[in-house]
This record gives structure tokens, sequence and C-alpha cells, in this order.
């Protein structure tokens, strides 16, 4: 069992990187401080969440028993359930007392994606303080969204509090404060519950990927500074190989022990423990109880990790069968889908998914190959965890690489509305506007009207916009959504004028969505939910990439080999069932990273200079 369980504070958040496993592994820990008798309430708070199908029970905004583990509940947090009750909660008392058109006003302020994050917080806040769950349950388990989505959150409780402090007669984008004024002291107490290491632990979740770890460190910098110390990691998926003949597995290996003895230096103080590779996915109770019965290995704070601190000894996989390597069949590969891009000349492309199934990287290699061919490329990111120019070793011509930053953006929105709107303005007149966007929302529309200017630049040249996991992409596409409404609101007289940046993705000619999956039961899950989220928003998915494919990649380590296998059905699924278009790409034996390993994944064709560039950045870390 993990340490961090055998004396376990009241609260205990898993967080981490998108597709690290922390579902898997906070649902673990929930059934084991079950299984010991204790009264546990496992919530997600990831609006792309999957609990309900690691489990294989009914998950819902409303709490519920897990039949088959006594004492153990669960607990969604529902965006749109939680937005909804927020609406009635605010319109019910003006309803019938304020004129038509200022109640529709206000109902299409209530309506964006700020009041969706708000009343996903209020209960969020109210898990932590409210003393009716301390009385029901012993402990409180948060299967997080993935980390920048998750800082967000944990970051709320402190931002509210202080506006709320230094603007009690103030309005923020929600409307007049009062109704938020009443939750100062709720906001305060979360504060105080997360700061106290006898009452909150913070489990990051990671894989032994050069990636996954930079993310875990800046994760527990930035936590560190609100305050939440108490910390441990959790690095899942180590892996040793157990055919010295089979590249993929050596490479494997090789990759993790590189990353792995290359640990930040800020996570080598944090205490550490390690999960082996599974050969299947985690589903079902008895699965899950597995992953802690089988006792995960502490690794402490040494500097560096020895091939003897693996959790799964190589001699016990030893006696596994050595099962025959599937054989793939043919499949377009990327070079196709860049072809098809290229042709129209111009346009936007975004790829959207899970988080960690490689969106950025091959948002980065698509962009290379088209600068290679000479075309006008700007790859972007609205993922505030990712960093595109970590793909790139060198600048390219023809290439423009960004990312839309969130304070940077906020703080460009900031001063563009205070030296428009704010000329003119009395002493007390701008007093407010400055306390109005000091409020948190004032970040989410500021990233929204970065994304529009990106989405907007598509009409001149290509734009390839990797975006932030599922999740909290879905939010700012309900931004999007509402704008669009607002914007055909003030436009019914003159139908046709305005162009929007929804109108934008749901044309065809205009954008090429690309819904990236790996070939694994939850990321396909999730990507069929996006899918569907998106055709309610009229917008279509030009295809999907299943990416770093075992099957494709024909392993024969035992170990992988089992992996390998379990995807197949996945993948003829999304092929027959889910995909109009399907892209296949194969796990590499290399990181493709820089212009020739990028350009090989695209090509299929694995040059000396990029297996050379992959071990030299799996070297530098």
């Amino acid at each position: 069992m993990f340490q961090f369980l055998k004396t376990p504070t009241r609260h205990l958040f898993f967080t981490g990187k998108g597709g690290v496993g922390k579902t898997s592994l906070a649902t673990a820990g929930a059934i084991a401080l079950a299984d010991a008798g204790k009264r546990v309430l496992l919530v997600s708070t990831d609006p792309a969440s999957n609990l309900g199908q690691v489990l294989e029970t009914r998950v819902d905004s409303q709490v519920l028993p897990v039949d088959s583990v006594p004492g153990l509940f669960t607990l969604n947090i529902d965006p749109e359930g939680a937005a909804q009750a927020y609406r009635s909660r605010v319109l019910g008392p003006v309803r019938g007392e304020l004129p038509e058109e200022e109640f529709q006003r206000l109902e299409e302020q209530l309506s964006g994606a700020c009041t969706t994050e708000i009343a996903s917080f209020d209960e969020f806040t109210q898990l932590l303080t409210d003393p009716r769950h301390d009385r029901q349950f012993d402990h409180v388990v948060f299967d997080t969204a993935p980390t920048g989505h998750t800082l967000r959150l944990l970051a709320l409780p402190a931002a509210w509090s202080s506006f709320i402090t230094e603007n009690p007669e103030g309005a923020s984008c929600l409307g007049p404060l009062s109704g938020l004024e009443a939750q100062r002291s709720q906001y305060e107490a979360a504060v105080d519950a997360l700061a106290d290491p006898g009452r909150t632990t913070l489990v990051l979740v990671t894989r032994p990927e050069r990636a996954a770890l930079t993310e875990a460190h800046r994760s527990s910098v930035e936590l560190k500074g609100l305050r939440v110390a108490n910390q441990r990691l959790v690095v899942n998926g180590v892996f040793h190989a157990t055919d010295p003949e089979d590249p993929l597995a050596v490479a494997m290996e090789a990759e993790g022990q590189q990353a792995l003895s290359a640990l930040p230096e800020g996570l080598r103080s944090v205490p550490r423990e390690e999960v082996g590779l599974r050969g299947s996915n985690l589903v079902g109770v008895e699965a899950l109880r597995g992953l802690t019965q089988d006792g995960p290995r502490r690794s402490g704070t040494q500097d560096s990790m020895n091939a003897q601190d693996t959790l799964i000894p190589k001699d016990t996989l030893e006696g596994r069968p050595h099962l025959e390597a599937p054989t793939p069949t043919p499949s377009p590969g990327l070079m196709a889908l860049v072809d098809e891009i290229e042709a129209d000349g111009r346009g936007l492309v975004l790829t959207m998914g899970k988080g960690g199934v490689g969106k950025t990287t091959l948002a980065a290699a698509m962009a290379v190959e088209l600068a290679g061919r000479g075309q006008d490329v700007h790859l972007s990111t609205t993922d505030p965890a990712a960093h595109v120019e970590a793909a790139l070793d060198q600048e390219l011509d023809r290439l423009k690489v960004s990312r839309i930053d969130p304070q940077t953006e906020t703080r460009r929105y900031v001063e563009r509305v205070l030296a428009t709107r704010g000329k003119g303005l009395d002493q007390d007149g701008l007093r407010l506007l400055e306390e109005d966007l000091r409020s948190p929302c004032t970040e989410e529309v500021a990233v929204f009207q970065a994304f529009s200017r990106l989405v907007r630049e598509a009409a001149r040249g290509f734009v390839i916009l990797d975006t932030a996991p599922t999740g909290h992409t879905l939010i700012l596409l309900d931004q999007t959504g509402a704008y669009h409404r607002e914007v055909q609101r003030h436009t019914r007289e003159m139908p046709g004028r305005a162009t929007t940046p929804l109108m934008r993705l749901q044309d065809p000619t205009y954008t090429k969505l690309l819904i990236v999956t790996l070939p694994e039961t939850t990321p396909v899950l999730e990507a069929t939910q996006l899918q569907e989220d998106l055709r309610r928003a009229e917008i279509e998915p030009y295809a999907w990439i299943i990416n770093r494919s075992l099957w494709a990649g024909t392993p024969t380590d035992p170990l992988l080999v089992e992996r390998a296998q379990a995807e197949v059905e996945q993948i003829r699924d999304v092929r027959e069932e889910h995909a109009g278009r399907s892209y296949l790409v194969p796990w590499t034996a290399y990181a493709p990273v820089g212009r020739e390993g990028l350009g090989a994944l695209v090509s299929g064709k694995v040059t000396l200079e990029a297996l050379t560039a992959g071990m030299a950045q799996g070297t530098s870390g």
C-alpha cells in the first residue's frame, strides 16, 4: 500500500499531467481506504471525467454508493448541472421583477464559461469546508482534472476571497457581489484546509517521461506557492524490458531511466513511490485493488533511480508466455493527413483530446512538415501546461511559434480595456472599472479573445493550434458559443454581417479539427464523448489520430505484446464505429523532437539523425 495511505489525511488530491493515471490511482486509493473500514467519498473535479467507466458503476452529480465496495461513495462535480443550479438561484428572485430586456441580458451574462467555473468551484469548496461532510465521511479523495485546470481550481479560493475583500461594493462578471460576499468565509476556510498538512495531502502523479516529470515539478512549485506543501510523488508505469532483442522495449526502458535519473531538483525532496507498468487497462474494482495490494515500492528522496528500484522485477516477468505479436494492417499515417491539409492552401487545424495523448507533438510534427514544404505556419497552444517549443530544437523558416499564456493575455486585456473604456471616466468610474477587471473571471475572457485572434489569422495562412486537455477546451468552446449567441442577438437586423469564431469552427472548408487518442479504453471513450459534445455544437471532426500504438510498432517483449493485443479492439472501434477518417501513428523507439525526429514521425522513416536527436533529448532530460 502507498505510504501516504497508511496515515492518511482527511483530504487527498490526485493531480498531474493528462494521461498519467490519476483516475486509476485515486480510485485505487479510495478503495484501499474503504477496505480498511473507512467511509470514503471519491470526487471527480474533471469536466471530462471517466470515473464511472473505471469503477464500472454509475457516477452522478449526487453522492452514490459503490455497491461492490462497502464504505465507498462517489460524486462527479458536473459543471453544467452546477451552473444550471447557480443560474436558478440568481435568476429566480428577479424573474418578473426586472424588465424583460434587462432579465434577458442578465440571463445571457450567466450563460458563459465563467458561471460554469464559479458554480463548480462553489461545490468544490463545500466539500472542503461543510461540516456535514465531516460527519458523513472519514476521507474525501479528489480525482482532479489535468494540471492546468486543477491549478486554476486550487487558486480560486484565495483569488475570490481576496477579490471580495478588496471590492465589497463592486461587481464581477457574474453581477453584484452580494451572493459571493456570503461565501467569503467558506472560501477562506477552503484556503486554510488546503494549506493544513494535517488535513490535506497532494499526490503528484507522473510517468517516467521527461514532459510528465517537468509538469509535476512545475505543479509542485506553483502549489507550494498556494501553501499546499504536503506533497507526495507517484511515478506510474515504470517499465523494464525482458526481451533485449525488442528495440521498442529497450527504448522504452531507456527513456524511463533517463527521465528519472534527470529528476528535476525540486522533486528530489518529495517522498516518491513507483508503480509498475501493467499489461492491460485498469478497469474494475478487482484490478484496481491489485494496484495497491501489490505494494507500490517506496523510493524515498534519493537523487537518482537505480535499475533495482522498479516495482516489477525482471524475474517476475520471465514466466510470462511469449505471445505472438499482432501484425498491423496498412493504415494511412501523418504524411497523408498533411497532404490533405496542405491542399487547402490555408486554414485552421486543431488537435483536441484527453491530456497526455500527444496533441502537442503531433501538432508540432505537422507544422514542421508544412513549413518544410514552404508554407507559412503559426503553431500555438491554448494549454497552460504545454510547451510547444520543447518539441523543436531550432528556429525554422516560415514557422512562427507562440502560446496563449493566461497571465500575459490577462495583462494585455486589462491594459486594452483601461485604455478604451477607461478613457474619459472620472476617478470613481475608473476605480469601479479597475475593481471589475481584478475579478478572476477576467482571465477567461482574455484567453478567449486570444483564441479568437488565432482563429481569424487562419484566413491568411496555416494556423495549427494545440488545445488544452478536453475538459478545459470544452469550457473555451462554451465561451465561443456564448459569444456567438451574443453577437447574433445584436445583429438580428443585419443577418450575415458578422462571422464569429464558432462559425469558423463549424466551417469544414476553414477548420480541420483532429481528435487525438491513444488505443486504450479510457482515451477512446473520452474521445467519443468529445466528438458528441462537438457535434452538439454543430462542429464535425475532420479525422481521428490514433497515436503511440504498440500494435503498429510490432513489439516482441511479452508485457508490451500483451498491451499491444489489448489495443486491437480499440483501433477497430475507432475505424469502424467513430471516425470517418483515421490515421495511425506507431509508438516510436526514439523521442520525436526537433526537425529530424518530428519529420520521421510524419514520414514513418526513422533516420540516423532522428534517432540521435531523440536519444540526445532523452539524455538532456
